[in-house]
C-alpha cells in the first residue's frame, strides 16, 4: 500500500546540498542550520512549525567581518554549524576551514549571537583551531561548553583524535579552563560532529562516525558526568544505511536531536540519494532527513520503528500542519535585493561586481576572474534540488574579446563544471559554445561554435534528467536548439570531486550541484553582462 503522503514527513525534508543539520526548537518554532562551505552568505537556516513543511528563512553570516572566505579551498569555508538558544539569545557555532587537503587542516572555530533568528548577528568571537565541528552545550547550572573533535596530523596516529570539551566564558568571550578528552569513539571510528544533550540525569553525546560517505553512521554515548567517562550505546550505530545499499536514503549520519512541544523526539540527519552510476554519485549533494525516535526502557535513543535504517516516510509529531507559500519559479530581478535562494562564491554581494540598480529589472554581473578562481569569481548560483529540473535565462553581453565570457553554469567547484558561455572569436565574432573543467582539465564540448548577433538578446537553457545534462539556446525564447552533446551530470558530485593519493585526500567534495549565472573578463576590464530573468522549475523530487 502506498503511504498517505499528506500525513507523513517525506524525506529528505531539505533537498539538495543541505548537510550537517543542527536542529533547534524555540517554543513552537523549529530551525535547522546546515553547512554552506565556500558559498556566501554562510549557514542556511530553515524554519518549520510542524517538522513536515520547511522554508529557507535566513543566512546569518552575511558580512565579510563575520566570514572572509576569499581564497578558501573548494569545500572549505563553513563546516557543521551548531544552532542553540538560551535565555533569549541564539548562538551559532561554526568552523571556517582554510585548508583541508593532505595531512593538515586549518580549522578556525567561532561563535556569533543574536537576539532574533533574523539578526542582526554579531561579529564572530574566536574560539580555537584545534579541530572542527564545534557545538555549544548549555548546562542547567548556566555554564556553557564548547565540544569539538581534534585533528591529529601525525603519521601512524588516528587523525580523529577524539571529542574534547572546554568551558566558554560569555563575559570574557573566550574558552578557559582545562580541555577534557571525553570520548575516543566507537569501533566505527572517524568520530566527529558532536552534540551533547541532557535527559533524566544523563549527559548524552551524539556523534557522527564512519566518514561522510556510504559508511556514515550515528553513535550515541552517555555519562552521569559531563566530563565522562562516556559509555557507548551497546546497539551502536543507532542510525546507518551501510548494510542496506537498496534503501533510498544513503550516507545516513551526522545527526542532532530535538524534543517537540508535543513531547515527541526526532533526529535530523545527513543523507544522500545516489544516481544509478557505478560509484553511486550524488549530484544533489548531501541532504537532510528526519527520523522519529523513542527512548528504550534502559535509556537509549532508538528509531521508533526499530532497527537503524533511515526511512523515506516518517510519522509527524502531533502538531497542527503549517504550510508555507511556494517560492516562484521565475525571478525577474525587479526587487532591490536578490532572491534568498541565490548565493555567491566566497564573497559578499557588492555593487563593484553585481548590481540590480544600474539597469533596473536586470541582474548585472561585472566579469572578473576565471571560472577556476577561488578569489573573485562573478557567479551567483542556486542549488539543484531535484533530479529532473530545468533552468532558463536571457542574456545581453556587448563583448569584443575572447577573454570575455558570460552565461549559464552547471557548477560543482573550481575544478569541475560545465559552462554554456557567450564569448568572442576573431574570425567568427560573437558565439555560443559549451566548455568545462574535468578535474581541473579544460574541456571544449562544442564541435562547432554557434555564431550569434552582438548586442542582441540570447536565450539560454539547461535541462537535467538524473545523470544527463543538455544545454539549449534560442534567439527568440520560443524555438530552442540543443547545443553540445548530452553531458555527464554525475560528475558534478562529491564522489567525482574527491581525490585520494598515497593515503592522503588531495581534494575533497562536500557540497552539491549549483545552477549559476556568471560573467568573466580575463583582461581585467570588468565587462558586464545583463540577465533579464531566471527560471528554475522541477519535474519531481
Amino acid at each position: 500500500m502506498e503511504p498517505n503522503l499528506q500525513s507523513q514527513i517525506v524525506n529528505p525534508v531539505l533537498r539538495g546540498f543541505n548537510p550537517d543539520p543542527s536542529i533547534l526548537r524555540v517554543q513552537d518554532d523549529y530551525y535547522i542550520a546546515t553547512s554552506t562551505f565556500q558559498w556566501f552568505p554562510g549557514v542556511q537556516i530553515h524554519h518549520s512549525r510542524d517538522l513536515v513543511h520547511w522554508r529557507l528563512l535566513t543566512r546569518p553570516l552575511e558580512r565579510a567581518s563575520q566570514l572572509n572566505m576569499i581564497g578558501n579551498p573548494d569545500s572549505g569555508g563553513v563546516w557543521a554549524p551548531c544552532l542553540t538558544y538560551s535565555n533569549g539569545t541564539f548562538y551559532l557555532v561554526f568552523t571556517d576551514v582554510k585548508s583541508h587537503a593532505g595531512a593538515y587542516k586549518d580549522t578556525h572555530n567561532y561563535v556569533v549571537t543574536a537576539s532574533d533568528i533574523m539578526g542582526p548577528w554579531s561579529d564572530p568571537v574566536y574560539l580555537n583551531s584545534s579541530g572542527f565541528d564545534p557545538s555549544m552545550f548549555h548546562d542547567d547550572d548556566g555554564k556553557k561548553w564548547i565540544v569539538h573533535m581534534a585533528w591529529d596530523y601525525r603519521k601512524d596516529r588516528d587523525p580523529f583524535n577524539g571529542i574534547y570539551l572546554r568551558e566558554y566564558s560569555e563575559s570574557e568571550v573566550k574558552l578557559f579552563g582545562p580541555s577534557h578528552l571525553i570520548y575516543k569513539g566507537s569501533k566505527l571510528g572517524l568520530t566527529e560532529g558532536p552534540h551533547i544533550y541532557k535527559k533524566d540525569g544523563y549527559y548524552y553525546l551524539m556523534v557522527a562516525e564512519g566518514g561522510t560517505s556510504y559508511e556514515h553512521a550515528v553513535t550515541v554515548a552517555r555519562s552521569r558526568q559531563l566530563t565522562g567517562p562516556y559509555e557507548t550505546d551497546p546497539q551502536t550505530p543507532m542510525l546507518t544505511a551501510v548494510h542496506n545499499p537498496d534503501v533510498t536514503l544513503q550516507k545516513a549520519g551526522h545527526a542532532s536531536l530535538v524534543h517537540t512541544h508535543s513531547d515527541e523526539w526526532y533526529i535530523v540527519h545527513l543523507c544522500g540519494r545516489p544516481l544509478d552510476t557505478e560509484d553511486r554519485r550524488c549530484n544533489l549533494g548531501r541532504e537532510t532527513a528526519i527520523q522519529r525516535c523513542v527512548w528504550s526502557e534502559d535509556g537509549w535513543l532508538r528509531l521508533s520503528g526499530g532497527g537503524s535504517v533511515p526511512l523515506d516516510f516518517v510519522q509527524p509529531p502531533s502538531l497542527p500542519k503549517h504550510k508555507f507559500p511556494k517560492s516562484p519559479d521565475k525571478d525577474d530581478f525587479n526587487d532591490n535585493r536578490l532572491n534568498i535562494h541565490w548565493q555567491s562564491l566566497r564573497q559578499p554581494f557588492a555593487e563593484d561586481w553585481i548590481s540590480l540598480a544600474e539597469r533596473p529589472g536586470y541582474l548585472r554581473l561585472k566579469g572578473m576572474e576565471s571560472p577556476n578562481s577561488r578569489f573573485r569569481h562573478s557567479l551567483i548560483g542556486r542549488r539543484q534540488q531535484s533530479f529532473r529540473c530545468e533552468a532558463e535565462t536571457v542574456i545581453e553581453f556587448g563583448l569584443s574579446s575572447f577573454q570575455q565570457m558570460a552565461g549559464m553554469m552547471y557548477y560543482y567547484n573550481s575544478q569541475n563544471y560545465y559552462y554554456l558561455r557567450l564569448s568572442f572569436d576573431e574570425s567568427l565574432g560573437a558565439n555560443l559554445g559549451v566548455i568545462g573543467n574535468d578535474h581541473g582539465v579544460y574541456q571544449e564540448h562544442t564541435e562547432r561554435l554557434v555564431p550569434v548577433a552582438v548586442q542582441k538578446s540570447c536565450y539560454l537553457k539547461m535541462k537535467l534528467n538524473y545523470s544527463e545534462l543538455q544545454f539549449y539556446y534560442s534567439v527568440n525564447g520560443t524555438d530552442w536548439l540543443a547545443i553540445g552533446p548530452v553531458l555527464d551530470a554525475s560528475k558534478i558530485s562529491d564522489e567525482y570531486a574527491t581525490h585520494l593519493v598515497d593515503g592522503y585526500f588531495t581534494d575533497w567534495g562536500f557540497t552539491g550541484a549549483f545552477i549559476g549565472l556568471c560573467a568573466h573578463d580575463l583582461s581585467g576590464g570588468r565587462r558586464h553582462a545583463d540577465f533579464d530573468y531566471f527560471t528554475y522549475s522541477e519535474t519531481e523530487n
